[in-house]
């Protein structure tokens, strides 16, 4: 019996003291497992409520995107003041889906972000296209190549530095197959000043496509603005209220706000950028991004034209497709140090 009481008094627990001690160590391990389990649950939750969010955007994005899909189809042989209605409505539905899809990213994997993306710019080329074949401007495009004709008989009267063209002025309809009567824009031109005001682009598609060693000024605010086979060019552009494409880019120096930018094929080139969703690169490398900085005294009417957000920049939240490791950074794309970002674009 004394050596069973030694034994406890060795190992701390005689007496009443030593029974409170055991006491307090069992409750604390009954706290610490309420507690993991308390945190397993929380975790389950979450876990299910974004799958519950995932669920319900998957099933209201697929339902509006039939809806708008519908209304494209119904313009076929209706009339004129009808299809006008309808691509109206339509055209106000896909920006209502663009909204909806930038509000829902933070809890969408990055497949079904791509699925939707790839979805929704489905959407707006159908919606294009419709309006081209339902609603063509010949009148238009006629009028506009007979300015282009008058445009070369006077330089060729009298000769100036190359007046800059779209792709309607120069008898073209398309470059690349991606240029319907909506758009203008440049091509083919090679060290050239370029610019087009804010009447020419408002709310219009615009087009810069094999451009070399060019600097484009785009005052107001495009719908879209698409940049194919650019090389050593600084291009600056007013708000853009839906989407940037960029592909085959190449050393040049990029400005825009816009709802959303796409990125392909572009190499060694930097962006300064306000994005209030989330850029998309792809297939790039040495990519650089810093805040949009470009400034012209009508740049605050443009931002509130376009529907932005202007305290809402997301430039540094770039999504690399080709790189998904999670918690290492993409090597394909960096941020500018502030010591090295432009800050004089007039020169």
């Amino acid at each position: 019996m004394a050596a069973v009481i030694e034994g406890n008094e060795e190992s701390g627990f005689s007496g009443e003291s030593g029974a409170a001690r055991i006491q307090e160590r069992l409750q604390k391990r009954h706290q610490a497992r309420i507690e993991d389990a308390e945190r397993r649950k929380e975790a389950k939750e979450s876990h299910s409520v974004a799958e519950e969010k995932g669920e319900y955007f998957s099933i209201a994005f697929n339902r509006e995107r039939a809806c708008i899909e519908e209304l494209l189809s119904s313009c076929s042989g209706a009339e004129r003041a009808v299809v006008t209605e309808k691509l109206e409505e339509a055209t106000t539905k896909t920006l209502q889906l663009q909204k909806f899809l930038n509000d829902s990213m933070q809890f969408l994997t990055q497949y079904e972000l791509r699925q939707a993306q790839a979805a929704l710019q489905k959407l707006q080329t159908s919606l294009s296209e419709t309006k081209e074949e339902a609603l063509p401007r010949k009148k238009f495009a006629f009028r506009t190549r007979t300015k282009a004709t008058d445009k070369a008989s006077a330089q060729d009267a009298h000769p100036l530095p190359r007046d800059e063209g779209t792709p309607a002025e120069t008898g073209r309809t398309q470059v690349d197959g991606a240029a319907p009567a909506e758009q203008c824009g440049f091509s083919n031109m090679t060290s050239e000043f370029l610019t087009k005001t804010a009447e020419e682009i408002q709310k219009r598609d615009v087009l810069l496509t094999h451009l070399t060693n060019c600097k484009v000024h785009l005052f107001g605010s495009p719908s879209t603005l698409h940049l194919k086979h650019i090389d050593s060019c600084e291009i600056l552009c007013g708000p853009v209220s839906s989407s940037v494409f960029v592909d085959n880019c190449r050393n040049s120096v990029l400005a825009f706000p816009c709802q959303q930018l796409r990125t392909h094929n572009t190499t060694d080139t930097q962006v300064y950028l306000h994005v209030t969703s989330r850029a998309i690169i792809e297939d790039c490398h040495g990519v650089s991004f810093a805040p949009f900085t470009w400034s012209y005294p009508t740049l605050e009417e443009d931002f509130t034209v376009s529907g932005l957000d202007r305290a809402r920049n997301n430039w540094t939240q770039v999504d690399d497709f080709n790189w998904l490791a999670a918690g290492t950074p993409s090597p394909n794309w960096t941020v500018i140090p502030e010591a090295d970002r432009k800050a004089n674009w007039d020169s």
